[in-house]
């Protein structure tokens, strides 16, 4: 009652600011009013300049998805993980953590993280971003050498957050409530101050349950922005985000078991009531200074720092005593800092009847990850006449009395546990960075510099990209160092066959330093990444609805794998050799009558092994594992523009992921997951003032889960039966 309390006390208080104006405004990224009609706004046209390229998508030869911020909020998605993914052809998550961070994967491989232009991915991270402070996000398929150059070839998804717009006060507020005792709230304050200063603030209020017992996911964010005019040609923009989440241990939702996959009742848990909760605190400052020498040059230039924290624990088998798992509970403090600085010229000059777009930039970034795993102990079983002892070799306590945790069981088990039983975290007697040691640090810095002309003949309508990219990089990657350096080419070519459709085709490289050793003592070459890819775009009626049909092949060289001949202790690797990722790719966005947007995607995703140094146990022709082979999403929505309904809306989407590949841990289990299929549907009613909206998500109450084979059992996650949420807001 407290929270909604909460939520509907900042409610007023917006409704209350906004009606002292004299005019009402809607935010313009969310939507569009002509004459009083409305359609959604599901299409961009261009990207954001934090992706550098400074030109209309449908002229760039790569396979570029924006999410809109409408579209987020007609599907009510608050976080990345939150059916973002759905929006992007071949985009899907395989593996879970809570909602605390989201590995992205597409192509074959993880996407990394951008945060407006700045690669802010880590091992474990970044925490998932809340959608209140997100204007939109880029999906950019394959390799990006204007970006980067030295991460995986899959591509990389960009969020570009909220700026202050420079208009006079408008805004919005809204509440949403939900399934599992969710309560939300969210303010967005966009305002002018003078003529030359303009602010905005976002905030944001969540506490949330879950259909397991003893989980939860509590959220808030502050995210004020301040754009200074300097003078007419420079302009300042600095932003600060603060996260914070409290949630349960990671690894809370993990089921364990024997017999495969769903084979217990959907709301099943392993988690302890009285563990804990895991701290998230995560603080982002971003400064941008953008000047103009004239219509045709400009020069950008970013500066970005980022601080994650954490302090909290994770749930783990710590062995099996026949059907009974010993659950470890293992603590986990971490410190990730980044620091980034981008210098960037965008420039456009005519030599005779030829164009040419230049982008020349220079790329500083520096990461470290500092983690301590190494305390922590068994849950199972505890009574006072236990007897803890100290591990000398591993450096956590443990119980040599464990034995009551049945994985094949229905219910769930808790243990005779209560918290004044639980052994406290020890963190003061050294600093993080002494408890971390090289064995439990990854360091990685990195400089790029890019050249890039975009030559344009026949007055623009056929576009040759000539491109390269200098990156080196040096990495500590726990107690493991490499150095790498490579030059990049990229070469592009589009031709418009008219104003609304062109033809493209690409071929770009990356690489991917590593950190492995082989047990001659040699280390491993980075891997490198070609891609190839050809495509076709086009707008239809006045672009107000595009598609895209792209098709792919990248070849991945010097892959590896742990050595099977490792003992418990050693940690080398062999050569396993080349592999192929190839697929297709189509996606549809906009308004395709009057009333009715859409949004469908498909993908078709094969990875294999092409060359082999290891044939025995990765033969020629074996599955690369972690990805769906068919992917398919829809989202449509109707909303009625005359008449006794106008403003009344229905949604209906759906999600399939079709012959789905888990993880491979070198598990000895062979089941495979079922095809994955889920539907969700909304309604909805709105003004220029308000709009209500339900969404009703698995509809048809599916059992749904993603999981993988481990040792001799399997692990899965199981998601939310059929649930709602409502949320009522209000634009000023």
């Amino acid at each position: 009652m407290k929270n909604v309390l909460i939520c509907a006390s900042l409610l007023g208080s917006m409704l209350t600011f906004a009606q002292e104006k004299d005019s009402i405004k809607s935010n313009d990224i969310e939507e569009v009013i002509v004459n009083g009609k409305y359609y959604k706004k599901y299409v961009e046209k261009e990207g954001s300049s934090s992706m550098r390229l400074d030109e209309a998508l449908i002229k760039i030869p790569q396979n570029i998805s924006i999410i809109t911020n409408r579209a987020l909020e007609d599907q009510q998605v608050t976080t990345l993980s939150d059916g973002v993914l759905r929006n992007v052809a071949g985009a899907q998550r395989l593996e879970h953590w809570g909602d605390m961070y989201t590995r992205v994967n597409m192509r074959g491989s993880r996407a990394a993280a951008f945060m407006n232009g700045v690669n802010v991915t880590s091992n474990w991270g970044p925490l998932s971003e809340d959608m209140s402070f997100v204007d939109h996000i880029e999906f950019i398929k394959g390799p990006s050498g204007f970006l980067m150059s030295n991460g995986e070839p899959s591509g990389i998804y960009n969020i570009v957050t909220k700026k202050p717009t420079g208009q006079s006060l408008n805004g919005s507020a809204r509440v949403t409530l939900g399934s599992f005792n969710m309560y939300r709230g969210e303010a967005d304050i966009d305002t002018k101050i003078t003529d030359k200063v303009a602010f905005r603030l976002n905030l944001m209020a969540q506490n949330k349950n879950s259909f397991r017992d003893y989980e939860f996911n509590d959220r808030y964010i502050i995210n004020p922005s301040l754009k200074v005019k300097l003078s007419d040609k420079t302009t300042l923009t600095a932003e600060y985000i603060y996260q914070k989440a409290k949630m349960s241990e990671v690894g809370s939702a993990y089921v364990f078991s024997f017999d495969g996959y769903a084979t217990k009742p959907v709301g099943y848990t392993a988690t302890d009531p009285g563990i804990d909760p895991t701290k998230v605190d995560n603080n982002t400052v971003n400064i941008n200074l953008q000047h103009n020498f004239n219509q045709n040059w400009k020069l950008t230039s970013q500066l970005t720092y980022v601080n994650e924290y954490t302090m909290g624990s994770n749930l783990w088998p710590s062995s099996f005593e026949g059907n009974y798992m010993i659950r470890r509970l293992g603590y986990w403090e971490a410190d990730n800092t980044m620091k980034f600085g981008q210098v960037f010229l965008n420039g456009f000059v005519k030599t005779g009847s030829v164009s040419h777009k230049i982008l020349a930039g220079l790329d500083l970034g520096s990461k470290k990850y500092m983690a301590d795993w190494s305390q922590g102990y068994n849950l199972d079983k505890y009574n006072e006449n236990d007897d803890y002892t100290q591990a000398a070799d591993h450096n956590y306590w443990y119980n040599l009395n464990t034995n009551n945790y049945d994985i094949n069981g229905t219910g769930n088990y808790y243990g005779p546990n209560n918290t004044k039983n639980y052994l406290p975290f020890d963190g003061t007697t050294k600093p993080l960075s002494v408890r971390a040691g090289a064995g439990s640090t990854i360091e990685q810095n990195y400089t790029g510099l890019y050249l890039q002309d975009e030559i344009g003949f026949l007055d623009d309508k056929l576009r040759l990209t000539l491109a390269a990219r200098y990156t080196t990089v040096k990495e500590n990657n726990y107690g493991t160092k490499s150095e790498a350096d490579k030059i990049t080419p990229r070469i592009g070519i589009s031709y418009s066959i008219d104003e609304s459709m062109s033809v493209y085709g690409l071929y770009d490289q990356a690489f991917v330093p590593q950190a492995a050793i082989f047990r001659d003592g040699s280390t491993v070459k980075p891997i490198t990444g070609n891609n190839m890819e050809v495509g076709v775009k086009k707008d239809w009626f006045g672009g107000k609805w595009n598609t895209t049909l792209s098709a792919y092949n990248i070849i991945k060289n010097n892959s590896t794998v742990n050595d099977p001949a490792n003992s418990p202790l050693e940690q080398f690797s062999i050569l396993l050799g080349k592999t192929r990722v190839q697929g297709v790719e189509f996606d549809l966005k906009g308004e395709i009558t009057k009333g009715f947007n859409a949004i469908f995607n498909y993908a078709f995703t094969e990875n294999k092994i092409i060359e082999s140094n290891d044939p025995q146990n990765n033969p020629e022709g074996k599955r690369v594992p972690g990805y769906a082979k068919h992917t398919a999403n829809a989202w449509l929505n109707y909303t009625f523009t005359d008449g006794i309904l106008e403003g009344f809306g229905l949604s209906f989407g759906g999600t399939y992921l079709g012959d789905r590949s888990s993880w491979d841990w070198g598990g000895t289990n062979t089941q495979q997951m079922n095809d994955y299929v889920k539907f969700d549907a909304g309604a909805s009613w709105e003004n220029s003032k308000f709009r209500v909206g339900l969404n009703v998500f698995n509809v048809f109450n599916r059992y749904l889960y993603s999981g993988s084979p481990y040792a001799n059992y399997y692990y899965y996650q199981a998601e939310a039966p059929r649930n709602f949420r409502l949320s009522i807001g209000y634009k000023f």
